[in-house]
């Protein structure tokens, strides 16, 4: 699946004023981080697609 474990196009990856910064706003455990951060072919299983679109065609 492409794109699946890219923050960028994660709804779970937020922009927190506090950090000045884009933030992953699950709450996982130093083992996921440490998994997500050292291999590169890692799915992170908190992935959420951020698509506006098919959260606006759900609403009609």
């Amino acid at each position: 699946m492409a794109g699946y474990g890219d923050c960028d196009n994660c709804s779970n990856y937020v922009y927190d004023e506090e950090y000045d910064g884009y933030v992953c706003m699950v709450n996982m455990d130093e083992d996921d981080y440490g998994r997500i951060m050292s291999d590169s072919r890692f799915q992170c299983p908190y992935f959420s697609e951020d698509n506006e679109y098919k959260i606006v065609r759900h609403q009609n």
